[in-house]
This record gives C-alpha cells, sequence and structure tokens, in this order.
C-alpha cells in the first residue's frame, strides 16, 4: 500500500478546487460551447473536455480557427467547408439531433454544417466581443481510453472564442526572422487536412523560439520549401512572380487562397508577372525578393532575414505590404466573406 499523499476529491469539493485553477492568462477566454454539455460556459475554468474523449488522448479530430473583426466572423463558410472535408478524412460524421431539429423548423435541408455554423453564431453572441478569434474543434467524442474509434458512441463539438493578438506587422513592423526546421513534413495525406495531431506543428514552432526566428519551415523530401508551423509560406522572387508551395505536402490555407485572389490586383498593375504553385528549393527563398508567411492570425507577414541573412534588402517589400493592407481591407470590407453575430 503506497504512502498517500494525493488527496481524493469529492464532487461537493469539485468546484471549490477548480476555481483554484484560474490563471491570468484565462481572462483572455470569452465563451465555450461543448456539445457533450449541451451549452456555452463563459466561466474560463469551465472550459473542460472530458479525457476519455479520444480528442485528448489520441488527438483523434480536426479543428479550424477563424478570426472575427468588427462582430463579423471572417471567411466562415471556407473554414466550416474545409472542416467537414477534413472529417470526413478520419471518418467523423457530425449530426446534433437538437441543432439540426431546430434548424429544419426553417429550412427542409438543414446539413451538419448548418448545425456547426449555428452553435458557432450563438457562441460567438454570447462572448459578445467585437474582435475575436474563434476554434472549431470536431473531435471522436469521450468513449473509453482505448485506440479503437469505436469505443465513443458520437463525436463532440467543442467551440472556444478568445481573444486576438495583435497582427504580426503592426507589432513587428521591421518583419520577421526565419530559418529552416528539420522537422520533417507529415507523409501523404496527412499534410493536406486539418487534423488535431500537430505534434510536427508543435516542434517546428519549438524550433523557432528556440533559434530566435519568429517562423521555422519544413522542407518536403524532394527539398522544395513546405510550410511554416502554422502558416503557409511563399516568395517573391527578382521577376516580380508570386510562388507558393505545390499542395502536396501543405494544408492549402483559407488564407491563401484569399492572398492569391488580393494578389490578382497586383498583376493587374505589373506589380507582380504571375501566380503560381511551384517547386521552392532553399535556394530560391535565399535569392528571393521577398520571403512572405500567411495566416489567419498573423495576415501577410514579411520575413527579411532567413537563417542569418537578409531576404532581398532586409526590409519589408512592397508585394508583403500590398498584400497585408489588401487583406486587412477584405476582412472589414468584403460584404461576402463576412458573416455577423
Amino acid at each position: 500500500m503506497p504512502h498517500m499523499t494525493i488527496k481524493t476529491i469529492s464532487r461537493s469539493e469539485y468546484m471549490t478546487a477548480l476555481a483554484a485553477t484560474r490563471m491570468p492568462w484565462q481572462e483572455r477566454y470569452y465563451a465555450f460551447y461543448s456539445s457533450v454539455l449541451g451549452g456555452i460556459v463563459t466561466d474560463p475554468v469551465l472550459m473542460q473536455v472530458p479525457a476519455d474523449d479520444h480528442l485528448v488522448h489520441r488527438g483523434d479530430g480536426v479543428f479550424e480557427t477563424f478570426k472575427c473583426v468588427h462582430r463579423a466572423a471572417y471567411n466562415l463558410d471556407a473554414h466550416l467547408e474545409r472542416l467537414l472535408r477534413s472529417a470526413k478524412e478520419i471518418a467523423i460524421e457530425w449530426c446534433s439531433g437538437v441543432a439540426v431539429q431546430r434548424l429544419a423548423q426553417h429550412s427542409s435541408a438543414a446539413t451538419a454544417g448548418d448545425s456547426i455554423r449555428d452553435s458557432v453564431l450563438q457562441t460567438l453572441a454570447v462572448a459578445n466581443r467585437d474582435d475575436c478569434l474563434c476554434r472549431v474543434i470536431l473531435a471522436r467524442g469521450p468513449g473509453g481510453f482505448g485506440v479503437s474509434p469505436y469505443e465513443s458512441p458520437s463525436p463532440a463539438l467543442y467551440v472556444a472564442v478568445y481573444a486576438a493578438g495583435t497582427p504580426f506587422m503592426q507589432a513587428h513592423p521591421g518583419g520577421a526572422r526565419a530559418m529552416r526546421s528539420s522537422v520533417p513534413v507529415k507523409s501523404g495525406n496527412w499534410a493536406t487536412f486539418k487534423h488535431c495531431n500537430y505534434l510536427p506543428n508543435t516542434l517546428i514552432k519549438r524550433e523557432a523560439v528556440d533559434g530566435g526566428c519568429d517562423f521555422a519551415f519544413s522542407f518536403d523530401p524532394h527539398g522544395f520549401l513546405a510550410e511554416g508551423a502554422a502558416e503557409n509560406v511563399g516568395i517573391v522572387t527578382p521577376q516580380r512572380e508570386l510562388l507558393l508551395p505545390k499542395t502536396d505536402y501543405i494544408l492549402a490555407g483559407t488564407t491563401m487562397a484569399r492572398v492569391m485572389k488580393l494578389a490578382e490586383k497586383l498583376l493587374a498593375d505589373s506589380t507582380l508577372t504571375r501566380v503560381v504553385f511551384a517547386d521552392i528549393t532553399e535556394e530560391d527563398v535565399r535569392r528571393a525578393s521577398e520571403l512572405l508567411v500567411v495566416g489567419t492570425t498573423i495576415d501577410v507577414a514579411s520575413a527579411c532575414v532567413y537563417d542569418g541573412a537578409p531576404i532581398g534588402n532586409g526590409r519589408p517589400g512592397p508585394v508583403g505590404t500590398r498584400l497585408n493592407a489588401l487583406l486587412a481591407q477584405d476582412v472589414i470590407e468584403n460584404a461576402d466573406l463576412r458573416t455577423a453575430y
């Protein structure tokens, strides 16, 4: 019999113990929906996921993160479409009976996507913030601690609303520092959909931080540029071409897709000569006029140093600067991509 030094917490003591776990950073957490609880909580210490959800102990789930500006979710439908595509890859099928039934009263064609969308917008409304980030997680759900997904009787949906940070170039007007990562890219189609097993991404970010950089980039087995920890990356060549990695070993970002669309304006005035997916070598990166980093939370950042050497003239360039401004404008003004809450 071991010497017992850990106390056993009763149901009545649980809430007191939980309240004592509150940390300062949790003030940035605004609202959390859990289909397991069947509702929304605003107290950060209640934003819990069951330990036996396979999301926790197997990384078995998919997710999306999008930004909200001026009380509207940006590009929400594109994110939810990719969420459901990712869920299909790992055979998670969402069906919340209550939400779908309620939506069906207003539409005979209510879908799982409609149900998730409804839960997202209600959670954002409860959070009641003009600007924020929102993460949607579709998980295998509670059901056991084994490896079989069939332990879980039904999937679980979680929606977290939390504070948005300052856009990267606003916080770092001189640009970013970047480096090559030693972490291999995900193999096969594991790189091309957004699942919750983010261990390689975490290790890439750790390398960047430990290396004194803002971003680190992986390269595919053929030596071509792939992606960052949670960002897409591309270059502007001396010939004024915007090149983005082919999507064989990367997640095709929703923000990257918008940036490519917005880049058409730079083609029209000859700032750029073409915008294409291409095989990009590390030597291409070193010779680039600009090195651009694109993501939901950072917008378009200019990396001005790569592995200790300057990119171009070592300052943010015209293409990155304009694309960042065009994206910021798109987030605020593109009514087709803004969903009010």
